[in-house]
C-alpha cells in the first residue's frame, strides 16, 4: 500500500572521506553488505510504502541514472535532480521542489545507515502538527556531533553546534519531515545549510519543529571505520535491510566468489563477486569484486576496492585499498593506510615492525 509521501536523498556529496573509493563511485554507490548502500536505503523507503523518490544528485551524478534508470527494479518510481553547482544541505531540498507530488516529504542524508521506523516518524510529524519533524538519536558523546535540545513535550527549541559541554546527548540522526510549504520557502539561488539556517531560522520564525527519538540502529557511513562497521552490522543482522543479498550470518560470499578451504571469514566480512580467497584471514572486511587475496594474507577492518590484489603474508588493518591497487608479498599496511587505484607496492616494500 503506497502513501501520500514523497521521499527526496541526498546523494551529490564528494564523499571525500572514503578516499580512494569515492575516486570512482560517489559514496550512496559504494556496495555494502553486497549492494549499494543507495539499495538499501530504498528498500527500506519502498517497505514504508513510499512510491515516488527524487535523487538530489550532483558528483557522479550519471552513475545513479544509469544504475537505478527509472526505479521500477524496486517498485519505485525515480527522478533525479543534478545540482550544477553545490547548493548545500538546505538549498539540495529546496532544489527538487519542482517535482514534489504531495504536501509532504520524508528526506534522507545519502549516508545514514538508520533501523528508525518511518511509519513512525511520519505517524510522528502528523499527530503533532508539526511544519518538520526530525528524527533524532542519542550518542555516548554528542560533543563530535553538535546536539539537538527539546522541551517536555518534543518541540526542538535549538540546534548547537559542537561544544566540550553539551546539554543533551541528542543528535541530529539525519532523517526528516517536512511539509511543503518550508520546502518552498528555502532559497535555490545560493548554497543554504539546512543544519546552520533552515533549521535555526525555523525555530526563530515560531515554526513547529518536533522531535521523533528513538533507540534504532544509526550510524554515520562517512569515515572508513563505520563504512566497515556498518558493512558488518548489516550482514550480521544488527542493522535492517530487505536488501541484503544472502543469508545473515558471520560473512556474506556473493555469487561466483571462490574460497579456499582454510580461510578464515569472519565478523560480518563481504567477499564480493568473482574474488579468489586462498588461505587467508579476512576479518569484519568488505572486500569488494574481483578481489584476490593470497595465502598467509591477513585482511582486518579494512576496504578493499574492485580488482585489487594482496599478496602472501600481507596485512592490511583498518586501511582503505583502492580499485586495482597490487600488493605485494609480506606488506604491513596497518593504521588507517589508503592506497590509491592502481598503484603497485613490491614484496616487503612498506612495513611497520623492524621484521623483514
Amino acid at each position: 500500500m503506497s502513501v501520500d509521501v514523497d521521499a527526496i536523498v541526498l546523494v551529490g556529496g564528494k564523499g571525500t572521506r572514503l578516499r580512494p573509493l569515492t575516486e570512482s563511485l560517489p559514496k550512496p554507490m559504494l556496495p555494502i553488505a553486497g549492494v549499494p548502500y543507495l539499495t538499501h536505503l530504498l528498500s527500506r523507503i519502498h517497505a514504508a510504502g513510499i512510491r515516488h523518490v527524487i535523487m538530489g544528485t550532483s558528483y557522479k551524478a550519471e552513475v545513479f541514472s544509469s544504475y537505478y534508470g527509472d526505479g521500477s527494479q524496486l517498485g519505485l518510481e525515480l527522478e533525479y535532480v543534478v545540482e550544477e553547482t553545490p547548493l548545500g544541505t538546505g538549498g539540495a531540498i529546496g532544489n527538487v521542489a519542482h517535482l514534489l507530488r504531495h504536501d509532504t516529504a520524508l528526506i534522507f542524508n545519502g549516508d545514514i545507515l538508520t533501523g528508525c521506523d518511518l511509519a513512525d516518524l511520519l505517524e510522528t510529524h502528523h499527530r503533532t502538527g508539526a511544519d518538520v519533524s526530525l528524527h533524532l538519536t542519542t550518542v555516548e558523546d554528542p560533543r563530535a556531533f553538535g546536539c539537538v535540545p527539546t522541551d517536555e513535550t518534543g518541540r526542538v527549541t535549538a540546534f548547537l553546534e559542537k561544544d566540550p559541554n553539551p546539554v543533551t546527548n541528542l543528535i541530529n540522526a539525519g532523517t526528516y519531515v517536512f511539509n511543503r510549504s518550508v520546502i518552498d520557502s528555502i532559497p535555490t539561488d545560493r548554497p543554504v545549510s539546512v543544519e546552520k539556517e533552515t533549521f535555526p531560522g525555523l525555530l526563530a520564525a515560531g515554526a513547529r519543529v518536533m522531535a521523533h527519538v528513538d533507540s534504532t540502529y544509526w550510524r554515520d557511513l562517512g569515515k572508513p571505520a563505520d563504512f566497515v562497521a556498518g558493512s558488518a552490522d548489516l550482514v550480521q543482522g544488527r542493522a535492517p535491510s530487505d536488501a541484503l543479498p544472502g543469508p545473515i550470518g558471520d560473512a556474506l560470499i556473493l555469487p561466483g566468489a571462490e574460497v579456499a578451504e582454510g580461510a578464515k571469514l569472519h565478523n560480518g566480512s563481504t567477499i564480493g563477486a568473482g574474488c579468489r580467497i586462498a588461505e587467508a584471514d579476512i576479518d569484519g572486511s568488505v572486500l569488494l569484486d574481483g578481489v584476490s587475496v593470497a595465502a598467509g594474507a591477513v585482511v582486518r577492518n579494512s576496504i578493499v576496492g574492485t580488482g585489487a590484489v594482496i599478496g602472501a603474508g600481507t596485512v592490511v588493518e583498518d586501511g582503505v585499498i583502492g580499485d586495482h591497487a597490487q600488493l605485494g608479498e609480506r606488506l604491513e599496511l596497518l593504521h588507517g593506510v589508503r592506497v590509491w587505484p592502481g598503484v603497485e607496492l613490491p614484496d616487503g616494500s612498506v612495513r611497520f615492525s623492524a621484521d623483514c
